[in-house]
C-alpha cells in the first residue's frame, strides 16, 4: 500500500517569535523519517512529501502518487502553526484519507483561548485565565491570581515560554505581555500557574480511545521554575533540557490515575480528536487541571506518545501500524 508521509519544510526567517522557534518547527522532517523508516519495516510503501512555501508542487505530488493514505505530519504552513488546520482541509478537498485529526479539531485545539473555554463550559478543570488583548489597557480580573504563566495562545512545541513566563507581580507581567505582543504578533494568554506534578496523558484511537500508561515530567530541584519551556525541549546544552526529565509509567495513586484518564479522555472526545493525541495535565491536591490539548503531537521515537506506548510493550513500528488501520477503517467506512 502507498502512503504519502507528509510534512511541512522550515523557513530561512520566522514572520513572528524569536529565531530559535525554526528549531521546533524543523521537527517535523526528523518525525517524517522515523515514520518513513518504521512503514519500510511494515511492508508499506512510503512516500515522503514535503510541503513548502508553494502549494502547487505538493498538490501536484500527491496527484501523482495517488497514495492509499496520506501520513499528516505538517504541524503548518511555512513557519505559521495556526495554518496547521488547513493543511488536513487540503486533503479532505482533494478527498485523499489521512491520519490524525480533522480540520476543526486541529484548529481548536491549536487555539489554547477556544480550548480553555469550551473546557470551562463542560466542567473539566483547567486554570483560570484572562486574555491580553493588543493595542488595549490590561486589567487582572478579580477572579485570576498570582502567580501567572503568560504564553502565545496560537502556538505550540513551548514557543514563546521560558522560566521568565511565569510572574509574582503586575510588573513582571505587563513586561511578559509586551513580550508576547511585540514578539509573538498575537494576544497573551495569562493564566493562573498551577504547582504541582506535570503528567503528559497519551491517548489512541476514535470511537474507542484508549489511553496509554501516564508519563510524569520531573524537574531537578535547582531549576528557576518547574514548567516545561521551550529549552526543556530543545536546547540540549541548557540545564533546563538536563533537568528535564520523564518517568514512564509515572507513580500514582489508583484513584489519582483513574480520574486523570477519565479527565483526559473526555477532553479528548470534546475536541474530537481520532487516532492519537496528547492531554497535558498540572495534578494539584488531586485535581488534574487541563493545560492543553494536543490535537497533533510529536510522535517521533522519543518523544513523549512513543514512549507511553513502548511502556505497553508497542514497538514504534506496531504503534505506526496502529494507527494507519486506524485511518484506513475509516477509510473503508467511507467507501461501504
Amino acid at each position: 500500500m502507498r502512503i504519502a508521509v507528509c510534512y511541512n519544510q522550515t523557513p530561512d526567517t520566522v514572520k513572528h517569535g524569536d529565531a530559535c522557534d525554526l528549531i521546533a518547527d524543523a521537527g517535523s522532517c526528523d518525525q517524517a523519517k522515523a515514520v518513513f523508516q518504521a512503514l519500510i519495516t511494515l511492508n508499506y510503501q512510503p512516500e515522503l512529501v514535503a510541503l513548502g512555501r508553494d502549494l502547487a508542487p505538493f498538490i501536484e505530488q500527491l496527484r501523482q502518487l495517488q497514495p492509499s493514505l496520506v501520513f499528516n505530519l505538517c504541524e503548518g504552513f511555512w513557519g505559521d502553526a495556526r495554518q496547521e488546520m488547513h493543511v488536513a482541509g487540503l486533503y479532505e478537498l482533494l478527498r485523499l484519507p489521512y491520519t490524525g485529526s480533522r480540520p476543526l479539531c486541529l484548529g481548536l485545539s491549536q487555539d489554547k483561548l477556544r480550548t480553555k473555554a469550551l473546557l470551562q463550559h463542560k466542567g473539566l478543570p483547567t486554570p483560570a485565565f484572562a486574555l491580553a488583548k493588543l493595542d488595549e489597557k490590561f486589567n487582572l480580573p478579580d477572579t485570576v491570581n498570582f502567580p501567572l504563566i503568560v504564553k502565545p495562545p496560537y502556538e505550540d512545541a513551548s514557543q514563546g515560554i521560558s522560566c521568565d513566563s511565569v510572574v509574582e507581580n503586575r510588573r513582571a507581567l505587563l513586561k511578559r505581555i509586551s513580550y508576547i505582543h511585540e514578539i509573538y504578533q498575537q494576544p497573551a494568554l495569562v493564566e493562573e500557574y498551577i504547582p504541582g506534578r506535570e503528567l503528559n496523558v497519551a491517548i489512541l484511537g476514535s470511537s474507542k480511545p484508549q489511553v496509554l500508561p501516564l508519563s510524569e515530567i520531573t524537574f531537578a530541584p535547582e531549576l528557576a521554575r518547574a514548567i516545561v519551556c521551550f529549552d526543556s525541549k530543545w536546547s540540549p546544552e541548557s540545564a533546563a533540557y538536563r533537568g528535564t526529565n520523564p518517568v514512564c509509567p509515572a507513580q500514582l495513586n489508583p484513584k489519582d490515575r483513574l480520574l486523570i484518564n477519565m479527565i483526559a479522555t473526555r477532553a479528548y472526545q470534546l475536541l474530537g480528536c481520532r487516532d492519537y493525541a496528547r492531554v497535558d495535565i498540572r495534578l494539584n491536591n488531586h485535581t488534574p487541571y487541563i493545560l492543553e490539548v494536543n490535537a497533533n503531537p510529536d510522535i517521533s521515537p522519543d518523544a513523549g506518545l512513543a514512549r507511553s506506548a513502548m511502556s505497553t510493550g508497542l514497538s514504534y513500528p506496531q504503534l505506526i501500524e496502529l494507527i494507519v488501520k486506524d485511518a484506513m477503517r475509516r477509510k473503508e467506512h467511507l467507501h461501504a
